[in-house]
């Protein structure tokens, strides 16, 4: 047992009992004061604990509500990236010639592609779609692949596999991109 935890042994030993009425009877009126002192202050100090206790949680209890609400969704929104990706590599695919022939279902899928986005843009998520010639930044994007391709910097985007994807302000998919390696001259 440390010092501090003896006096605070030794001063409990010499409280006086005030439910007891001998003890009430047998103590004199200072040391009932200074009993009745030390019963109030332990019991503000464990009120004041207790108060800020109760703060504490409910802050973290605020804090994880509004996170909850905020990325809950996170993992049905990653599940629904591919679809997002396939729809998009299927309107690619098509060849410039059928693109006549098939112009309402590309028009429909297209229109599907748009409609996805918003309801991503309804609940926070913001597509990271850079360009060829773009800056790389590894905050933002993957690299794939590094190849050196003449007229371009070390560096540059020199072409996009996927779009990424932002939650609010976390990453929620990198988008994938291919970077020049050229040795500078």
């Amino acid at each position: 047992m440390s010092d501090a935890e003896a006096e605070k042994q030794v001063a409990d030993d010499d409280l006086i009992d005030i439910n007891d009425p001998e003890a009430l009877e047998d103590a004199d009126t200072d040391e009932m004061i200074l009993s009745l002192q030390a019963e109030r202050d332990d019991l503000k100090d464990k009120f004041m604990r207790a108060l800020a206790d109760a703060e504490n949680a409910r802050k973290r209890s605020e804090r994880d509500r509004r996170e909850a609400e905020q990325y809950g969704g996170s993992k049905l929104a990653r599940d629904l990236l591919p679809v997002f990706d396939n729809m998009k590599r299927a309107v690619q695919a098509i060849p410039e010639e059928s693109k006549e022939a098939n112009k309402a279902v590309i028009e429909g899928v297209e229109l599907t592609m748009r409609e996805l986005v918003n309801v991503f843009k309804k609940h926070g998520i913001e597509p990271i779609s850079p360009v060829v010639g773009d800056k790389f930044d590894p905050q933002l994007h993957e690299a794939m692949f590094e190849a050196p391709l003449p007229g371009t910097a070390a560096g540059d985007i020199i072409q996009v596999e996927a779009d990424g994807f932002m939650l609010h302000d976390r990453l929620l998919r990198p988008a994938r991109v291919g970077v020049s390696s050229m040795p500078a001259s």
